[in-house]
């Protein structure tokens, strides 16, 4: 359980961690990315990346709408 002493303080330093931990990541995605994208062959394995990522969002928005019309 929560105390009542210290609510404030202890949510915003959850908060801040929370946007600490969020740009730590950023920061190691953007390093990746950046080497990623000095490969030669980035352009295909980016076009089958991106081809991946839509397929796997077409297919849950397929589910969602599918749980949202039939519920």
């Amino acid at each position: 359980s929560l105390s009542p002493d210290g609510l404030v303080p202890n949510m915003l330093a959850f908060n801040v961690g929370v946007e600490l931990g969020q740009l730590l990541a950023l920061a190691g995605i953007l390093i990746v990315m950046g080497f990623w994208r000095r490969l030669p062959s980035f352009n295909r394995q980016a076009y089958g990346v991106n081809t991946i990522l839509m397929m796997a969002g077409f297919v849950l928005i397929g589910m969602q709408l599918t749980g949202y019309f039939v519920s």
